[in-house]
């Protein structure tokens, strides 16, 4: 099954860039088509592939910082390729 989730990572502290940069920068390197705003950044793929990643790396980014929040969207398809029509 295939899913596009959207992540908003938010370290509740003063110097919060550096792990912002390092969560995007291992979502990128996993090979999966990663998408960015300035809001948030996607993930599309696999299910279970996604997910695994997803779990992996805001644990990884929630070790880095003393406080935070996710925020997380899930969507039952891939919308990468989405355009609007407006």
């Amino acid at each position: 099954m295939k899913i596009s989730v959207d992540l908003t990572l938010t370290p509740l502290q003063d110097n919060f860039e550096e792990p912002i940069i390092n969560f995007i920068k291992k979502l990128r390197a996993s090979g999966l088509t990663v998408l960015e705003n300035p809001l948030s950044t996607q993930v599309y793929g696999d299910y279970d592939t996604v997910m695994q990643l997803v779990t992996s790396e805001v644990k990884e980014a929630f070790e880095a910082f003393d406080n935070g929040l996710l925020q997380m969207k899930i969507v039952k398809t891939d919308r990468s390729d989405y355009e609007p029509n407006f």
